[in-house]
């Protein structure tokens, strides 16, 4: 039978290619500032949210959310202490979230077995709210993106030369850092909370290595994405896997051959 006549599925398909293009375009920011940890420390932020919702029984969208543009906050303004070390707050978040999302699954032993899908992902989990909250927030997120295009650009690069040029670079971290969190919550669903720093940034590392401009490396970024995310579906549903693993063991293998291929030609030449 056609995968696609299950309507789980087609959920799953529409979810996941938003959320590949989404991850993608903001990974490319992302590794070219060198906040690489930034999924990792936002997701176990919407992991605790996920469980303080759970726990006092509203819907876990909300909470991972709310708890995930908290911490976005908190990274920014840690970060903005450390000027030098920008990997601190990313670590102190990151610590802090796992910490909290501990003490909060450990309160509500109940629902533990339903943490499995926010952790790796399910092809199940999309529902028809899910999809319709992950469409109107990735439409908003892609608006955003290409209205912020230029000062994003411009703080990515040099933050310096951004203010010298009148760009509001402290508004820009913020609008980035809440961008990114809305990216993690949303992308939580197919990939996972511990999966998800992954699809952010393997196929933007890939575009690095083969972009030949700044535009094409969104390009090959969202390519890579959307290509592993469609792949790692029809995988996982034909021989039962967990969809974020198998998502990102292809985006990681992907990598693995183009860094080969590019060894393999230093040599010969």
């Amino acid at each position: 039978m056609d995968m696609l006549s299950f309507d789980f599925m087609q959920r799953a398909f529409a979810a996941g290619i938003i959320i590949a293009l989404l991850a993608s375009i903001m990974g490319v920011f992302i590794v070219l500032r060198r906040m690489s940890m930034i999924g990792d420390s936002l997701s176990h932020a919407a992991l605790a949210g996920v469980a303080g919702a759970m726990l006092i029984g509203i819907n876990t969208s909300y909470g991972a959310l709310a708890f995930s543009c908290i911490a976005a906050f908190l990274i920014e303004a840690i970060r903005s202490s450390f000027n030098k070390y920008a990997e601190v707050a990313l670590a102190v978040v990151l610590s802090g979230g796992m910490g909290l999302a501990a003490v909060l699954i450990s309160l509500g032993k109940s629902f533990n077995t339903d943490l499995m899908s926010y952790l790796f992902g399910s092809l199940v989990a999309v529902s028809s709210q899910d999809l319709i909250i992950i469409s109107i927030l990735g439409s908003f997120l892609m608006f955003s993106m290409v209205l912020l295009y230029k000062e994003l650009f411009a703080v990515t690069f040099d933050e310096e030369t951004a203010k010298l040029a009148g760009i509001p670079v402290k508004a820009v971290n913020i609008c980035f850092m809440l961008m990114t969190a809305v990216v993690v919550t949303l992308s939580i669903r197919i990939v996972g909370a511990l999966l998800i720093s992954a699809l952010i940034v393997i196929p933007a590392a890939v575009s690095v290595q083969l972009a030949g401009s700044f535009k094409s490396t969104f390009f090959i970024s969202a390519v890579v994405a959307v290509f592993s995310v469609i792949s790692g579906l029809y995988i996982s549903f034909l021989f039962d896997l967990a969809p974020g693993g198998t998502i990102v063991l292809i985006a990681a293998a992907i990598l693995m051959i183009v860094l080969l291929v590019k060894k393999l030609k230093g040599a010969l030449n």
